[in-house]
């Protein structure tokens, strides 16, 4: 009797199959393009995905409305692109880059004629980082950034 149940209970494991709830699309970089909730997974259908051939203003997300940061993609695969327009002639002084338990990974120093910087994240592995902006003026601004 218990082989025949344990025969049952194998046969049910490998015969039930995960239901999907996120579906994702990547772009050729690998950079998420969209993702999507499937509420009746059963049946595929096919959506439409935005291909991103160029950065433009409506793909970036705006971090502050008073200081124009913006940054992407996030998630982020391989690079990550930043771009700052702050007010009142105050300017970026440095970027950092942290880990989730605040190991400092790298530096960029910046001067007021810099308003953009392409930071590699090829070499660290999947996980949470932070970046940090430090302004002229003392003030610092954080973005969570997402490594996959």
């Amino acid at each position: 009797m218990r082989t025949c149940l344990l025969f049952i209970l194998l046969h049910f494991c490998f015969s039930a199959n995960a239901q999907t709830k996120l579906t994702f699309s990547y772009d050729g970089a690998g950079n998420q393009t969209n993702r999507a909730l499937c509420i009746n997974c059963l049946s595929k259908s096919v959506q439409q995905v935005k291909e991103i051939e160029a950065v433009v203003e409506n793909d970036l997300e705006k971090f502050f409305p008073e200081d124009v940061i913006s940054y992407y993609p996030n998630p982020v695969k391989e690079q990550l692109y930043l771009q700052w327009q702050l007010a009142q002639d105050n300017y970026v002084i440095s970027v950092h880059v942290y880990s989730i338990t605040g190991q400092v990974l790298q530096t960029y120093q910046t001067n007021s004629s810099l308003n953009n910087l392409n930071i590699p994240f090829q070499q660290y592995p999947t996980g949470i980082y932070l970046v940090l902006l430090s302004y002229k003026d003392g003030g610092e601004k954080s973005i969570k950034i997402i490594k996959q």
